[in-house]
């Protein structure tokens, strides 16, 4: 009972103070909604002032754009007016101008106007006049055809035959001067280049000669080489392949081949037999075979020899050693393998006084005659033989168009082709280089004389100095002073054509005129 009394007295506390609290929150319910109330009203009442400041701030914005635009507008007007104004003056300044010109080119057309009536006037004269002179022409040109006894076109005919002789004349004049001066400079340069060059070689003027005649101890060696029934004679040829002549000669057995390098072995064979003392057909095969390899070491270190004194490298294997057989290989008695150095020297220093590649002109200069070591086994000239053999073994063309070009196979077209020529002809026509057989020596020499005197106007023709010089005498009544370098220049061409010669004719022709008279 008293805990049911317990709990009504606290609800009834409890009751209370939730009346109480209820009442406290309506009271500050009502208080914040006045709070807020206020709030609202200030706000309400600022905003409503910012408003109408900032319409007031837009009117007067707004107020001066429009002052400014309408004041950019004045402006803009303004520059248009002056624009269209000075654009006006300019137009009312053309028009003035070409009211001008018009004026002008009008007085040009009257003027031009008046000027062609004035040439047309002119143009009718001259006409007439020219029409005159033609008639006082053709009766001048009746009175002297009368007076000289001559057609016109007869007299013309004489006109341009003295105008040709004339002109002829001139021409041989000038060309006379103008080969006067370029030989003098021509001359001096070539003289001082191969006088340096001749200088600085020191060749060997003494070149060997091909041995082919063998001297004997006795006359009894003759038929031990003959040896029984011909036995040993027989194998010395059939291992050599040179033909072994045994005659009157005494003390002496001669070889004789074609082939150079044969003839040396069978030379270098027999000479080896005849000091050992032992011939008989094994002990010959033996030696011979011996012999060959000497010979074929000989050639190798000959062409070594002569590309390592010369500076010349890469040479192919094959050219060294047909470079070698050219010791064995004469012209004229004069040694190719000496010659072919020689002619390397000279054109290398004749090629560096001229700032070429001196290289490739000593190469050149080596190589030229490089057919000359086949040329009997090969039909052809030694120089397109040696260009072939050149292309084979894979030298530049230039060295090819050198080879073949040396004897005129091919024309010349290279500094290092003309230079390979002179050098040629350098080492072959020195004193002591070459020896030719007396009766072709003559024949040429009398060639040389004969082809002279075909010429019209040669009187006498004379071969000097060993055909190196050739002297014609004209008839001064038939040859003038003038035609003389003309004559010489053909004659010289024709001697170009027509012969074979080392090194160069100087043809000299000789005019004089003599009187003569007998005192009684």
């Amino acid at each position: 009972m008293e805990h049911l009394i317990t709990i009504i007295v606290a609800a009834v506390v409890g009751l209370g103070a939730f009346a109480a609290g209820l009442a406290i929150q309506n009271r500050r319910s009502k208080a914040r909604i006045a709070n807020a109330e206020a709030t609202a009203s200030t706000i309400i009442e600022n905003a409503k002032r910012e408003a109408e400041n900032t319409v007031k701030t837009a009117h007067i914005d707004a107020k001066e754009i429009v002052l400014r635009a309408r004041a950019e507008f004045e402006k803009e007007s303004r520059e248009r007016k002056d624009e269209l104004q000075q654009a006006e003056r300019r137009l009312v300044h053309k028009e003035e101008n070409i009211e001008k010109k018009a004026d002008f080119l009008e007085n040009k057309d009257n003027e031009l106007k008046k000027r062609e009536k004035a040439c047309a006037k002119r143009e009718q004269t001259v006409e007439e006049a020219e029409k005159q002179q033609q008639e006082l022409l053709a009766q001048t040109k009746l009175k002297l055809e009368k007076i000289a006894g001559l057609t016109s076109e007869e007299a013309k005919q004489q006109l341009m035959t003295a105008m040709t002789d004339e002109a002829r004349h001139e021409a041989a004049k000038m060309i006379k001067q103008i080969e006067a001066e370029a030989r003098e400079e021509a001359d001096n340069k070539a003289k001082n280049i191969i006088g340096i060059a001749i200088q600085r070689y020191a060749g060997d003027y003494v070149t060997q000669k091909t041995v082919s005649v063998i001297d004997l101890p006795d006359e009894e060696m003759k038929g031990r080489i003959i040896g029984r029934e011909g036995r040993n004679i027989r194998a010395l040829e059939a291992a050599t392949g040179v033909d072994v002549i045994i005659d009157d000669t005494p003390m002496a057995v001669i070889l004789s081949s074609f082939n150079p390098v044969r003839r040396e072995v069978a030379r270098q064979s027999l000479e080896k037999l005849i000091a050992d003392g032992r011939i008989h057909p094994a002990r010959i095969e033996e030696i011979v075979e011996k012999t060959k390899a000497e010979v074929d070491a000989a050639i190798k270190q000959a062409g070594e020899q002569a590309a390592f004194d010369l500076g010349i490298h890469g040479l192919h294997p094959e050219v060294t050693r047909l470079i070698g057989r050219l010791k064995y290989r004469t012209s004229y008695s004069q040694n190719q393998w000496q010659h072919s150095v020689e002619v390397g020297f000279l054109c290398g220093i004749m090629a560096a006084e001229l700032g070429l590649n001196v290289k490739q002109a000593r190469r050149a200069g080596l190589l030229h005659d490089i057919g000359k070591a086949i040329d009997h086994e090969v039909e052809g000239s030694h120089a397109v033989i040696g260009a072939d053999l050149a292309k084979r073994y894979g030298e530049s063309p230039k060295i090819i168009h050198a080879i073949k070009a040396h004897h005129e196979d091919e024309k010349p077209e290279s500094l290092l082709a003309v230079l390979v020529q002179a050098s040629d002809a350098l080492s072959g026509a020195r004193p002591g280089a070459r020896h030719e057989m007396l009766e072709s020596y003559i024949k040429r020499l009398d060639d040389l004389e004969k082809i002279c005197a075909g010429f019209p106007g040669v009187e006498k023709s004379f071969a000097m100095q060993a055909g190196r010089e050739v002297r014609v005498i004209v008839e001064n009544s038939r040859v003038n002073d003038d035609e003389v370098g003309v004559l010489s220049k053909e004659i010289a061409k024709k001697i170009e054509s027509e012969l074979t010669y080392p090194g160069q004719i100087k043809v000299t022709v000789i005019r004089e005129l003599r009187a003569v008279e007998f005192a009684k």
